[in-house]
Parts: structure tokens; sequence; C-alpha cells
């Protein structure tokens, strides 16, 4: 694990290096069970899921409340709590009742604190006043079409704070999220780009500027079916 880390520049103490090679057992074993991941070696679940969900730390610092949409079993934020979680509240969400309590496991065994997985639709959580405006920062890994995820995620902001989309490097895509951004209420306001395992990818930076209409997230499927285009 460590030689995979070093061609990153990733330097972990003894106790985070105990924390990731728990974390690879137990996932490698869940994942012989439930499919969580096409990705079932050890290097390769390091490298496309561990070192690609804590390089996010090489670009920004992470505290406050977060929530994570989506979570992918637990990535990224259980191996960035296992990495610097200290000020840190962490929200992991998922629809499917069955990755969450998977999830929740992986959280109980690591004896992470400061982090739960709940189970809930974005398009829900987004009209939920629990949820709604209360996140300093939201995190999604590779999920949906830029215009549908940023509908699902920019009401959970509060003001003036950011989401972070974990992309493939796509100019195009970006340009068909324009009017969504507009509508929205939010701007880019940097693109960080990388490369893991040969493949070009880019971290989103996007700042909530006001408050989001109360209309949005529309009602379930609607995000997705029918974009802000």
């Amino acid at each position: 694990m460590q030689e995979l880390l070093k061609q990153y520049d990733i330097h972990l103490n003894e106790e985070q290096e105990k924390k990731f090679s728990d974390f690879l057992k137990i996932f490698i074993e869940t994942n012989s069970q439930i499919n969580l991941s096409a990705i079932r070696d050890e290097a390769g679940i390091i490298e496309k899921h561990f070192i690609d969900s804590i390089i996010l730390t090489k670009f920004c610092s992470i505290e406050g409340k977060v929530l994570d949409l989506w979570t992918w079993g637990g990535f990224p934020w259980i191996p960035l709590k296992i990495l610097d979680g200290k000020n840190t509240d962490f929200t992991l969400v998922d629809s499917i009742g069955k990755k969450v309590k998977v999830v929740n496991s992986f959280i109980e065994k690591l004896e992470l604190t400061n982090i739960k997985a709940i189970q809930a639709r974005a398009e829900e959580l987004g009209q939920n006043p629990l949820h709604r405006w209360k996140y300093n920062m939201v995190v999604s890994r590779a999920t949906a079409y830029l215009p549908t995820l940023l509908e699902y995620t920019i009401p959970l902001l509060s003001v003036g704070w950011i989401f972070v989309s974990y992309k493939l490097d796509n100019d195009e895509e970006i340009k068909e999220a324009q009017k969504a951004l507009h509508v929205l209420d939010a701007e880019i306001i940097a693109i960080k780009k990388y490369e893991l395992a040969g493949q070009k990818r880019a971290f989103l930076f996007i700042q909530k500027i006001a408050e989001t209409h109360k209309k949005y997230p529309r009602i379930i499927w609607e995000p997705l079916k029918n974009p802000i285009k």
C-alpha cells in the first residue's frame, strides 16, 4: 500500500496505515458477498478507491459539516475520515438501504466518529429542512450528469459554501451545465485537473452564491429525466 501511496506523494502515519489496512480487508471481504465495486484486486482498490478519495486533500482543506451524495461503499469519505477528520461531521447518503447498512458497518468496525450513513433520495433530501442549506461542503464522486447533479447538491449548501464534484476531465459537460449554474445561483470557482491510473480527471469546485429557489430540487426523477439545460 505504501508504495502506491508514495507514487501520489501521500504519506500516512502508523495509525492511519493500520486503519486503511483494516478497511482494505473489510472491504474485500464484504465486496465478495455484496457487489459494491467491480474493482476487486488490492492494488486496484487502493489506487482507484482509496487514493482517488484522499487526493482531494491536495487541493483543499476539509472541515465543518460535510455531505457525500451517493456514497459508493463509503468513498470518498471513509478514507478522508481516516486521513484527517478531526474537525468534520460527515453525513453519507445513498437511496439503497443495503448499501447504507454496509457503510455503517464499515464505520462501526473501523471505530470512526462523527460520521454516519443515511438512506434518502436526493430530491427529498434537498427539500428537507433538516438538510436544506445546512452544509459547508457537499461532495459527489463520479455520479450523475453535471446539470442533474447540481440540482441535487446546490440546495443542500449554505450560501457561500462549496460543492466538489469528482469528474472525468470533460469540458463539454461543463459547458452544458452553464444554465443550471445560473438558475441555481452557483458558479465554478476552480477546476483542478489530475491524473489517476492513466485517466484524466478533474475536481470541480462550485460555490453557492445565493439562496436556491424553493422549487429546486424538483420532484423525484425530474432532475434526471429533464435536467436544467
